[in-house]
């Protein structure tokens, strides 16, 4: 692992918070620039400064990052079901069991590796091991993912991601039913204590928000559609457990979903 240094002089007309500006000069996302502010990475004019920092003409930013070893990924004839594409991004429907990117001890099978194979262009991204991939989706979640082909596409999405203008709304059937036909989990996640693969609710974690509505009541269970402020991992199966509804069949948060 080494260090990169990265360094710039800002010219600007009016101040302005420090994430929006470096999202704007560097072909990284908002979200891993904030990571960085959030990690103590970036300094202004010699001092380590946060994410809403008020920029200044004149200001002279220094990010220094550890980068780690880069993966290799290679391509992988794995089927794809791609639903829409243009010369920009393109749509795939992501089937259960797929992981989404590799990571260190999972390099293969996952959903980076068929679109190499399948798809000619990528956006670079801020991370080599992650060409196109803009938002993800838990292992055993089925759905639709957007990918950007081009760096403008991918900065693009990130931010509509980031400013709440893309919705993303996911179905799902869970345990018992409903008093109110809509409501919102608004409660911090966090790595649970006790379990390392799972999230729960905790005071110190990071803000995740869920809205939902009950699309159709049935006998013992309930059918909701959940829309995503935040994009936790597990959000939406963390907090239908917290309210005690868990996913049917979840076979991590429900208390039955092992055995069914």
């Amino acid at each position: 692992m080494e260090n990169k240094i990265i360094e710039l002089t800002l010219s600007l007309e009016k101040s302005e918070r420090l994430d929006k500006i470096l999202t704007k000069e560097l072909s990284h996302t908002r979200s891993v620039i904030q990571q960085w502010l959030k990690s103590g990475f970036v300094s202004v004019n010699g001092e380590v400064v946060k994410a809403n920092y008020k920029a200044k003409d004149g200001d002279h930013v220094t990010i220094q990052i550890e980068e780690e070893e880069e993966l290799t990924v290679l391509a992988e004839n794995i089927p794809l079901e791609i639903v829409y594409e243009d010369e920009h991004l393109l749509v795939i429907n992501k089937p259960s069991g797929m992981v989404v990117h590799p990571s260190k001890g999972h390099s293969t099978g996952t959903l980076v590796n068929a679109l190499l194979y399948h798809v000619d262009q990528l956006s670079k991204g801020s991370e080599t091991y992650r060409p196109g991939i803009v938002h993800r989706i838990d292992k055993d979640t089925s759905g639709l993912l957007v990918v950007a082909k081009t760096p403008q596409a991918h900065v693009g999405l990130s931010n509509q991601l980031m400013d709440h203008s893309m919705t993303r709304s996911y179905v799902a059937i869970v345990d018992g039913s409903f008093e109110h036909i809509t409501g919102t989990v608004d409660a911090p996640l966090a790595r649970d204590p006790h379990n390392r693969l799972k999230r729960c609710v905790q005071k110190e974690g990071k803000q995740a928000i869920t809205h939902f509505t009950v699309i159709q009541a049935l006998k013992e269970t309930s059918v909701l559609r959940l829309n995503l402020e935040t994009g936790r991992t597990h959000q939406i199966r963390a907090h239908m457990d917290f309210i005690h509804h868990p996913i049917l069949n979840d076979p991590m948060y429900h208390p039955n979903g092992k055995n069914a």
